[in-house]
This record gives structure tokens, C-alpha cells and sequence, in this order.
């Protein structure tokens, strides 16, 4: 990890005790999720995927809240695009997809009564945002301006979170912002080596109100990982080996637990897409 100077960021920034998951992918997810390019899709193998996550949430002892899945809904296993969720306020996105626009009504009713979230919406009726546009580092928020997520998105989230910094990130050639980075703990921003990769971290350097230490990956895909108790969810060696070695290397083993993504990725699903972590009040 790099970085000319590490901010001393708080022990736990992101103190979540619970996730909202997809209890099941839908058969429908095979043939017809969104995709940028088109691939097959094993949906035993994908399921299989699915009940692994869950089993990896489970050890690390984090309650889950479960929308289950449907048919008329492909895309419903990645509720990350639903929400963003920080200390308690949930904002409801305006996913850009028609097609995904009626999953939120229950992630909606799932962090209100289940999860007992305080709701924000979205007002103006231009906005799109995609919860995967959106990167909280625990103390701000970066948001990608891409294909899927607008600037009247980014001006509603920080609407929702007067209390952080919000900050615009340009993307082009990427899905979403987290499509190559993500937070692998406390100040720890990892992220791709690709040339979209770097141009984000850079404009990130510029406009944060923090210093970052970085962990650098060979592959966009494998710097999308979950950070939740201490523990990080991160690519597989089967995957991206050269991206796993990294990984291996900065991380004590009993603190990674390598989780397969390789079928959901064929429908553009990272890590990340497949909750929405929470801080549930006791």
C-alpha cells in the first residue's frame, strides 16, 4: 500500500451490523439482466455464487435483512444500486435503468420497517443515481458522474448527507465508480490499474478533503471488494490471481475471505453490488 501520507482515519469507519442481501438470484437474471456485453450464464453456478456470499456474511456475523428475488426483476440480486445507506439515513436511488426503477419500492420497505432507517428521496425528477456510483470512504462521499448516474444525482445525495463532503468523480469508459475501486479498510482505497482507473484517483487526489493510503490492483474488477468487521471479501486466485497475490500479501489470512463473483460479473456484478451494509440501531 502507498501513499505519501495515511490521514489517521477512525479504528472503524464503517461500523455496519447488518446487510440487506438477495436471498436468491432469479432464473430470469440469465437471460435477461442488463449487460454491457453479452455472455452466458450458468445460473446454478451464479445461485451457487449467491449462497457462498451469504455463507461469508454469516461467518463474519452480520445480521442480513433478505428481499427475495423476482422473476419480473433480473437485475434484483445487485440491491447496491437501490440505496445508499450512512449512519442510519437511507436515500433512495433513482436507478438510470427503467427497468430497475420498481426494485426500490422493497429495499424501501425493507430498511424502513426491517432495518428501522430513517428514508430520504430523491425530489427532482431529472436525477439518476446508481448506488454503485457511489463511494463512502467512512468520512465523505465520492460520486461518479457516468452513464448511469448524473450530476442532479450527485446534488441529491448530498442533499440526503449535509453532514459529508461530496465530491464528483468523471467516468467514461466504466460501468460505475466502484466498477474499480472500493474501500479495502479503514483509509485503505483500493482501486485498478487500468488508464480509467487512474484518471478517477487522481481527480479523487485532487478533490479530497483526506489522504488516502492506496492498494493498487492489476485488475479493475478485483479492486471491488466489501470491507465489513474487520473482515474483506475480495476476488478469488481462480479469477484474478495476480490481483489475489496483492491481497494475500497485505493481508493477514485470517482477516480475507476470497469470494467468487465469475458469473455475476458477466452481468457486470462486482462484490459490492450484492448488499447494502447497515447500521442498524439495537
Amino acid at each position: 500500500m502507498s501513499s505519501s501520507k495515511c490521514t489517521k482515519f477512525r479504528t472503524e469507519p464503517f461500523e455496519y451490523n447488518a446487510a440487506l442481501v438477495c436471498r436468491d438470484v432469479p432464473a430470469s437474471l440469465a437471460a435477461h439482466a442488463l449487460r454491457r456485453e453479452w455472455s452466458e450464464v450458468d445460473l446454478q453456478v451464479t445461485r451457487d455464487e449467491q449462497a457462498g456470499y451469504l455463507a461469508a456474511l454469516r461467518k463474519v456475523d452480520v445480521e442480513f435483512a433478505v428481499v427475495e428475488p423476482n422473476e419480473e426483476f433480473p437485475d434484483c440480486v445487485f440491491v447496491e444500486d437501490c440505496a445508499v445507506v450512512v449512519e442510519g439515513r437511507a436515500l433512495i436511488t433513482r436507478p438510470c435503468a427503467a427497468s430497475r426503477r420498481k426494485e426500490v419500492d422493497e429495499i424501501r420497505r425493507i430498511l424502513r420497517d426491517d432495518l428501522r432507517q430513517k428514508i430520504y428521496e430523491i425530489e427532482d425528477a431529472d436525477a439518476t443515481l446508481d448506488g454503485g456510483d457511489v463511494l463512502f470512504t467512512g468520512e465523505e462521499f465520492f460520486v461518479g458522474i457516468s452513464k448511469r448516474t448524473n450530476s442532479q444525482g450527485a446534488m441529491a445525495l448530498a442533499k440526503a448527507f449535509p453532514n459529508y463532503s461530496v465530491s464528483s468523480i468523471k467516468i467514461t469508459d466504466q460501468l460505475h465508480l466502484k466498477s474499480m475501486m472500493s474501500m479495502a479498510g479503514p483509509g485503505i482505497l483500493a482501486i485498478g490499474r487500468s488508464k480509467e482507473a487512474k484518471s478517477a484517483l487522481q481527480q479523487i487526489l485532487q478533490k479530497s478533503n483526506f489522504d488516502y493510503c492506496t492498494l493498487t490492483l492489476p485488475d479493475d474488477e478485483a479492486a471491488n471488494c466489501v470491507y465489513v468487521k474487520g473482515f474483506l471479501l475480495h476476488c478469488t486466485k481462480q479469477e484474478y490471481p495476480e490481483s489475489y497475490k496483492v491481497f494475500e500479501e497485505k493481508f493477514p489470512n485470517d482477516v480475507r475471505i476470497p469470494i467468487p463473483n465469475s458469473e455475476l460479473h458477466k452481468v457486470d456484478g462486482g462484490l459490492t453490488c450484492r448488499c447494502i451494509l447497515v447500521q442498524k440501531p439495537f
